[in-house]
């Protein structure tokens, strides 16, 4: 996984609008990449909502929020429309990006092993460097805690 003083690799991925996001349009700019399994499922809804409702506390601190799963566009369509998702949605349904940031791995669930996406937080500042990571996130005041994280 990445840690702190990495820098965040190159991506290229489509947002929920179809539209093509990569590194390099956000040269200069500080920002949160967070990591979730699945749309509509509670704890990413969760995770959605408060992105959401602090969006502007955000912005306001030149701050952009970009969370990535494996979901496909139409499936971000859809989950940012119902949870008014304002910030960028990408979608990695190869996991290719997920596995850049090391958060690609074998997970647990009633006593069943799967793949997938490990609930991860980067922050990352105006150099591109990650300077915090926040690891095995709970989605239940997650984005005050990464807006203080911000701050200090």
């Amino acid at each position: 996984m990445l840690s702190v003083d990495d820098d965040v690799p190159d991506f290229s991925l489509k947002d929920a609008a179809g539209n093509i996001v990569k590194k390099s349009d956000l040269k200069g700019k500080k920002y949160v990449v967070y990591f979730y399994p699945k749309d509509f499922t509670p704890g990413c809804t969760t995770e959605a909502a408060e992105f959401s409702r602090d969006y502007k506390k955000f912005k306001s601190k030149g701050i952009e929020i970009i969370g990535i799963s494996p979901d496909d566009v139409d499936s971000h369509k859809k989950f940012g429309e119902k949870m008014g998702v304002s910030f960028i949605l990408l979608a990695d349904p190869e996991t290719q990006i997920a596995k850049k940031f090391g958060v690609w791995g074998k997970k647990q669930f009633m006593g069943r092993e799967y793949m997938g996406v490990n609930r991860t937080t980067f922050l990352v500042n105006e150099k591109g460097k990650i300077f915090k990571v926040f690891e095995k996130v709970k989605p239940i005041g997650h984005a005050q805690e990464v807006l203080e994280a911000f701050q200090n």
